[in-house]
């Protein structure tokens, strides 16, 4: 590994989770726990890195102000980068920034359509949107940015912290 891409996942880093086969897996500054700090080397030029941003829910934010100022409304924004997933192949978009929704749907105490209640099921709406609109963008595609349309959201002042798993419920830290 180019020894410039290690300084800066460590720089990115509050912690190193785990290192094995070439792979680190880090905790960074912003609390997400992801591979390489999310240092990515993908779709920048030779010779460059691509880091997250310092505080992607103030993007997100500023994304949407903008946009409110540009074309007189202001539509939710979700900054999101790719992730690997635990017990799972493959990688998806997920939320890393969130401005003018709640990022979470919570069913916890309603009940099914068989009557049971509900315990654990709170939904991730943010990462389901950054996932769907990657499917859009493409990987390769150079679209930055996407509409959704017909969605219905909760407004309100959420934050993709919501998103993370508190360090006392997460099995993997």
């Amino acid at each position: 590994r180019d020894p410039r891409q290690i300084e800066l996942v460590l720089r990115e880093s509050a912690r190193i989770v785990r290192m094995d086969r070439g792979l680190i897996i880090a905790e960074t500054h912003h609390g997400f726990v992801c591979a390489n700090a999310g240092v990515d080397l993908s779709n920048v030029p030779a010779g460059y890195a691509a880091l997250l941003p310092l505080d992607p829910d103030r993007s997100a934010a500023q994304i949407r102000k903008e946009l409110g100022e540009r074309v007189g409304w202001t539509p939710a924004v979700i900054v999101s980068d790719t992730f690997g997933r635990a017990w799972r192949n493959g990688i998806v978009n997920v939320a890393i920034g969130v401005a003018g929704m709640r990022p979470l749907r919570d069913y916890r105490g309603q009940r099914d359509p068989f009557g049971n209640e509900l315990r654990v099921t709170v939904i991730a709406i943010a990462d389901e949107l950054a996932a769907a609109a990657e499917l859009v963008m493409g990987k390769t595609e150079g679209c930055p940015a996407v509409i959704v349309r017909g969605f219905r959201y909760e407004p309100g002042e959420g934050s993709a912290r919501e998103l993370l798993m508190p360090a006392e419920r997460d099995l993997f830290r």
